[in-house]
């Protein structure tokens, strides 16, 4: 104890003189010193040149409302986004004769006849109407753009506007472009403002009367645009699948110049020989809002009778008590002076690691997070909150088989637990719906959600049996919120959600038949979500319903492990507690080896028909379960890790980064870091890709291709994962350290479980100096350069 008692006070001296981040510090990163000075470091993304694509363009958000601008010199556009704004409407898709045909489903699959309980499966065992092809499930769809024209008095061609400079400043959740142009220094400042939630653009020039625009706003299709008064409203309405009045919404927009006119017309507002431009942009949409036209027009208003530089300062510090709260450093070195594109084409094959770039891709992924979600609205959705089409890929929905939860999986160690809570949210809107969903196709008790849902709370199984029955989504999801409690110690929230993890569990256990060969009792149907097996048979047909697929076992089996354990934290249902740990001890263990030494992905040891496909979902009880764990199960480890060696490195970015997640639960840190640089490479593509090729954007988006925000969210969770793991009953500081980190590193202000939060600094990948903090002073088990040691947290 006296040992740990030294480790505290070292502790606490380093944190409190090194890599504390000082409130008003913008576009800086701390680092600790010998003199205990902060070393700076930029936390920018910038570039030499206007976007020549979306994928280069700057995501602003405040959790609602999105912009991002492409700074172009003449003509600029600001893709516009309100996380709420999604065609469809509430549906039910329900088959209610669907329960009827589960016995004779069940029947085929005892028999081995798993085509033909497939091919039942998709003729009476589906959703009914469109499912998720078309409305009334509907999509997220872009808002719009915010067009902007400018007019220089100049001869000059544009392209002789330098030096030209567009950035992203992660610190204060701004973007800016500047350029010189025939003598004229101009400046444009962009935030979505979390004080006044309203988007405002200020443009500025160091000559007076130099600034005149035009501005439109426009949407591709269902967008009125009028004038009223100085204003420009667009509005528009919608599909719903049924009568084409599905959700409403309202967009506004205002300028307040200083010098020069103000002059309006032709749906536009246009200004001439002004000093300073301020734009106001305000929206609101009508999920859950009657008065969202009064809503958006309020808003501008009030936001136009603020001042500017308060607005940015108020909108600046709300921001940074989330994003400041988190710190990392990988060591000394800078190079920044490269535009973040360049720096990204150097990463993968440099000689020496930018391990400023990793840092800068980790505060991205929070930043993202951040700027994305808001409590007491929707969770980001496959897009986040950024998209620049009407028809989003995959509908930018809910696909609950992995992406969804991968978007929140690094909110509760990056220290924004209160991030998970819109998931929890529309998890617990699910229930009634899902309980209709348990009945109709499985006449169960309690509730089930399958792939996909959406804000209209869709629970049926998807339109085909080889993705869309895989009923593991629902169970996956209680792994979410179970997370939030462990990582808060809440248990008001615990009672809350209680009912969600009880009513899943309801439904586990009503479905489970057993199975004759082993006696274990299973799902049946049952699929690994996405994948498919040839049949045994020889005759080359490809199949993916089942009966236990392995992630199905693990889930049931976490699920009802938290389920007991939350009915005891609680004092409450003994009875079901019971039935719980009767049912526990006959449902299939976490994992099964196969001959050639991986973990089985289904019950029977199937040949794959893609032994590189791009889900890994048997090996959920590694990540993000703790299920499979090097010290407790290193057999079921080590079958992980010759699973992932099969399935290789490559694929799309969101299973590239499941694949560093599950290398740093193997304490790999070297292969975790090279999955993270396959993340890393650089690509414009956007077609849709369900293979090899994934990568980032030169904005630092992740690609499928195309974008899906998963990549950056999963990413960002295994730098997390690498550093700091909580998971096996102990905190382990740096399990997963790569020899790229290992010269010097501190980590400031992350979070383990148990509301405990940590910092700690390293010096060739030992750690020097620790700290551990929480509301109440707890002892705990902690890993510390190999060794199990007891500390006691501080408050």
């Amino acid at each position: 104890m006296r040992k740990n008692r030294i480790y505290r006070i070292a502790a606490w001296v380093l944190f409190t003189t090194a890599i504390c981040l000082p409130g008003a510090l913008l576009a800086q990163q701390a680092a600790p010193a010998k003199s205990g000075t902060v070393p700076t470091q930029p936390m920018r993304l910038w570039y030499n040149k206007p976007a020549s694509q979306w994928e280069e363009t700057l995501p602003l958000g405040n959790g609602r409302l999105g912009m991002m601008p492409d700074g172009g010199i003449a003509r600029e556009s600001i893709v516009l986004n309100d996380i709420t704004l999604w065609s469809g409407a509430p549906q039910d898709a329900n088959n209610y004769e669907a329960y009827k045909k589960l016995p004779q489903i069940q029947q085929l699959l005892l028999e081995g006849k798993n085509d033909q309980a497939q091919a039942l499966i998709d003729r009476d065992f589906i959703c009914t109407g469109k499912g998720s092809g078309a409305e009334p499930f509907g999509c997220f769809q872009t808002l719009g753009k915010l067009d902007i024209t400018y007019h220089y008095a100049t001869q000059e061609p544009l392209t002789e506007a330098r030096p030209y400079i567009r950035s992203l400043l992660l610190n204060n959740a701004s973007a800016t472009t500047t350029f010189k142009l025939d003598g004229v220094q101009y400046q444009r400042e962009y935030f979505t403002s979390f004080s006044d939630d309203v988007g405002i653009v200020r443009i500025t020039a160091d000559k007076r009367k130099s600034i005149n625009l035009s501005i439109g706003i426009s949407r591709e299709e269902r967008g009125t645009v009028t004038t009223v008064g100085n204003t420009l409203e667009m509005y528009g309405q919608l599909e719903n699948g049924t009568d084409g009045k599905g959700m409403e919404y309202l967009a506004v927009v205002g300028v307040r110049n200083k010098g020069g006119r103000l002059l309006t017309g032709s749906g536009q507002l246009v200004v001439d020989s002004a000093d300073e431009v301020v734009i106001y942009f305000s929206n609101k949409t009508s999920f859950k809002d009657k008065a969202f036209r009064q809503q958006a027009r309020t808003l501008l208003t009030k936001a136009m009778q603020g001042n500017y530089l308060d607005q940015r300062t108020r909108h600046g510090n709300q921001y940074r008590r989330l994003f400041g709260r988190t710190a990392i450093y990988l060591g000394p070195g800078d190079h920044d002076e490269l535009p973040t594109d360049q720096r990204l084409e150097q990463f993968y094959n440099a000689a020496v690691p930018d391990n400023h770039l990793t840092v800068l891709f980790y505060q991205f992924s929070r930043y993202l997070s951040i700027s994305s979600t808001r409590v007491g609205l929707l969770p980001p959705n496959l897009q986040g909150l950024w998209a620049h089409q009407i028809r989003t890929p995959w509908n930018g929905d809910y696909h609950l088989d992995v992406n969804v939860q991968m978007n929140h999986w690094g909110v509760e160690p990056g220290n924004l637990s209160e991030l998970n809570l819109p998931l929890a949210d529309l998890v617990g809107n699910l229930l009634p719906h899902g309980e209709r969903t348990a009945k109709a196709y499985y006449n169960a008790e309690g509730w089930i959600a399958h792939v996909i849902t959406n804000p209209w709370m869709f629970t049926e199984p998807g339109e085909s049996a080889s993705w869309g029955v895989s009923k593991s989504g629902s169970g996956w999801l209680c792994n979410n919120l179970w997370d939030h409690y462990v990582y808060s110690n809440d248990k008001n929230y615990l009672k809350k959600i209680y009912p969600v993890l009880k009513g899943s569990a309801q439904f586990y256990k009503a479905i489970l038949i057993k199975e004759p060969k082993t006696g274990w009792l299973v799902t049946s149907p049952s699929s690994s979500p996405e994948n498919s097996f040839f049949m045994p048979d020889g005759s080359g047909k490809h199949v993916s319903i089942t009966m236990g697929a392995t992630i199905d076992n693990q889930i049931i089996r976490e699920l009802f492990t938290n389920v007991i354990h939350a009915s005891k934290t609680l004092g409450i249902d003994a009875s079901f507690r019971q039935q719980l740990e009767a049912t526990l001890s006959q449902i299939p263990p976490a994992g099964v080896v196969a001959p050639d030494g991986r973990l089985m992905e289904w019950l029977e040891n199937y040949q794959e028909t893609d032994k590189e496909h791009r889900h890994i979902s048997h090996l959920y009880g590694l990540y993000p379960a703790n299920l499979i764990t090097p010290s407790h199960t290193p057999e079921l480890a080590e079958a992980c890790r010759k699973s992932l060696n099969v399935r290789g490195d490559d694929g799309p970015s969101w299973a590239i980064a499941y694949k560093q997640l599950f290398w740093a639960r193997l304490h790999d840190g070297n292969r975790a870091y090279k999955l993270f640089r396959e993340i890393m490479k650089p690509t414009r593509k956007t077609d849709i890709n369900y293979g090899a090729g994934g990568g980032v954007y030169p904005n630092l988006l992740s690609a499928g291709p195309p974008f899906q925000i998963d990549g950056n969210f999963g990413a960002g969770a295994g730098i997390a994962e690498m550093l700091l793991q909580s998971h096996e009953g102990f905190i382990n500081l740096l399990p997963a350290i790569p020899d790229a980190w290992k010269p010097t590193g501190a980590v400031k202000g992350m979070k383990a479980r148990g509301n405990i939060t940590v910092s700690f600094a390293w010096k060739n990948g030992q750690v020097t100096r620790y700290q551990l903090t929480s509301p109440q002073t707890q002892t705990v088990q902690l890993k510390l350069n190999g060794k199990l040691i007891t500390a006691t947290t501080t408050k």
